[in-house]
């Protein structure tokens, strides 16, 4: 479930407010704050009036471009892979008539999950645009709201480098971005467990992060119903079919059905939510994958499947009722927003276990997760943060090597 749905929807907190305020004010805005806090919902109030070909949403990854139904950042501003290197990139850039034209009629962008955007993704983009918009101004002029946690998930590295955190780039100083950050948490109503996922975020193992995560430490219970958190796709699928076929019912076997043109069947194919075969039984549990346009559930809701047709799942809800679930399509776009590839597939998955990149922005009642060998900063948090309630934590193991958070970011954050 996304970060916003445990708040009242009928209205701002007062910081929130706040924060709209500064979206509305025609400055360039960095939004940010821990996981829960609303900053999605803040978005989403910016967006009501907006026109998203004025306005448009960058996602960091093709993951998340297909689930927002928009465009990624790398391929809005040209960038590609950055094959050849920042000089070799910006020279492709600068032919690439489409995206000149493109940039000199957008007003601004908001670009989510700012962590993830490399340093120098970040400088290429913004260089474009002064040269696109032919003005000197921060980029050429164009508004630009960057949304995110540099406490979560960091940019992708290669092996050996140095994580190339956006804000460590000149181009950061340079757009002037006016920080709001929201503290109250939408979610988590648990104060002890709220002081522990803030001591965590900040990279503090004090007393209390031990005593919490100990207290919560025990013998992994196979049939426990809770959601398993893996930090590989791998491990969380081969959960996912191990628990299925404990289930003595008929496979159900629906193939995904792919659309448009090949090469960019073949990007989808990596970036869907959805697997090329989707395989469920009756009984067994289901996690919806996007936000239901009816409200009937949202992204992160889970379930038991009770029935199925060639052309409709039936599908109990956690505590409410049963739901009635078509296929719909994901779609892949092009940088100027045409749709270029699409799956069609019924929006849920095997709910047994997720990786902890793809958990990020959902919400968890039951959570059980191994935290004895992570290796990227953020991982441990993100993992965490995403229960309502600290009594639905099961810790396999944890060793405080997995609560990493870069130093750049303690001295970004204290700054």
């Amino acid at each position: 479930m996304s970060e916003v749905e445990h708040q009242s929807i009928t209205h701002l907190s007062k910081e929130q407010a706040y924060a709209l305020d500064m979206c509305e004010s025609g400055e360039n805005i960095f939004l940010t704050g821990g996981a829960g806090s609303g900053k999605s919902y803040v978005i989403r109030e910016f967006m009501k009036d907006k026109d998203d070909k004025q306005m448009p949403i960058l996602a960091s990854t093709g993951a998340a471009a297909v689930l927002l139904g928009g465009r990624t950042f790398h391929s809005f501003f040209g960038l590609g892979i950055l094959e050849g290197g920042v000089h070799a990139t910006f020279k492709r850039m600068q032919e690439n008539k489409n995206l000149l034209k493109r940039l000199k009629k957008v007003e601004g962008v908001v670009i989510d999950e700012i962590s993830m955007i490399p340093g120098d993704a970040l400088m290429l983009a913004e260089a474009i645009s002064q040269h696109a918009r032919e003005s000197t101004l921060p980029w050429g002029g164009l508004r630009v709201i960057a949304v995110g946690d540099f406490g979560q998930l960091p940019p992708v590295t290669k092996n050996g480098q140095k994580r190339d955190w956006c804000f460590l780039n000149e181009v950061w100083q340079k757009s002037g971005f006016q920080m709001c950050e929201l503290h109250l948490n939408q979610r988590i109503k648990n104060n002890e467990f709220l002081n522990v996922l803030d001591d965590i975020r900040n990279g503090q193992m004090t007393a209390r992060v031990h005593d919490f995560l100990n207290d919560r430490t025990k013998q992994h219970d196979e049939d426990h119903p809770g959601t398993r958190l893996f930090p590989r796709r791998e491990q969380s699928e081969g959960y996912n079919q191990k628990k299925l076929a404990e289930i003595n019912e008929t496979e159900l076997i629906v193939d995904s059905i792919y659309l448009g043109e090949q090469k960019y069947i073949d990007i989808l194919g990596k970036s869907a939510p959805v697997p090329a075969q989707l395989k469920l039984k009756v009984g067994c549990r289901v996690l919806f994958l996007k936000n239901d346009l009816q409200k009937r559930w949202v992204n992160g809701t889970r379930g038991t499947l009770v029935h199925f047709e060639a052309d409709h799942l039936v599908v109990r809800k956690d505590g409410g009722r049963e739901v009635k679930v078509e296929k719909i399509s994901f779609s892949l776009l092009d940088a100027d927003a045409n749709v270029k590839a699409s799956v069609i597939q019924f929006p849920v998955n095997l709910a047994y276990a997720t990786t902890i990149h793809k958990s990020q922005g959902a919400t968890l009642d039951e959570l059980w997760c191994d935290l004895g060998s992570l290796w990227e900063p953020g991982h441990a948090y993100v993992a965490l943060s995403r229960l309502r309630d600290p009594s639905g934590l099961h810790i396999v193991r944890w060793h405080p090597r997995s609560f990493i958070i870069d130093p750049a970011v303690q001295k970004f954050y204290k700054r």
